[in-house]
């Protein structure tokens, strides 16, 4: 699949959050309400990439997810560790703890995870 923009990521935010919907539904999800045109032709591109799909309901389209947020975020994540942390996780984790964008707290309960092999 194609990467998104940052138009079209924060669209399909909008999208996930709603289900499914119209242009106007996914509008209302939106922080900074850019004009019908531009949404509407962002969702049309979404749908080129694979993205979305939809239906005629009416004279209306209808757009729901064609992959789910969790998909997306392992696809995305997944490139970002293999294109700037060498394909290492250690190596994401190393950048986060340099950072100081992870405490040690945090760090171990991510332990604590992998461990128990459970999320949150």
């Amino acid at each position: 699949m194609k990467k998104l923009t940052a138009q079209e990521e924060q669209l399909m935010i909008a999208v996930w959050q709603v289900g499914e919907g119209n242009v106007k539904a996914f509008m209302e999800q939106l922080e900074e309400q850019p004009p019908y045109t531009t949404v509407a032709s962002t969702i049309k591109n979404l749908e080129k990439k694979g993205y979305v799909s939809s239906r005629l309901f009416g004279n209306v389209y209808v757009y729901k997810p064609a992959l789910s947020e969790d998909d997306y975020k392992k696809r995305f994540m997944g490139s970002v560790v293999k294109d700037y942390f060498s394909n290492s996780y250690k190596e994401l984790v190393s950048f986060f703890v340099d950072q100081k964008k992870l405490s040690a707290q945090e760090l171990k309960d991510i332990v604590k995870m992998i461990e128990s092999g459970k999320k949150k």
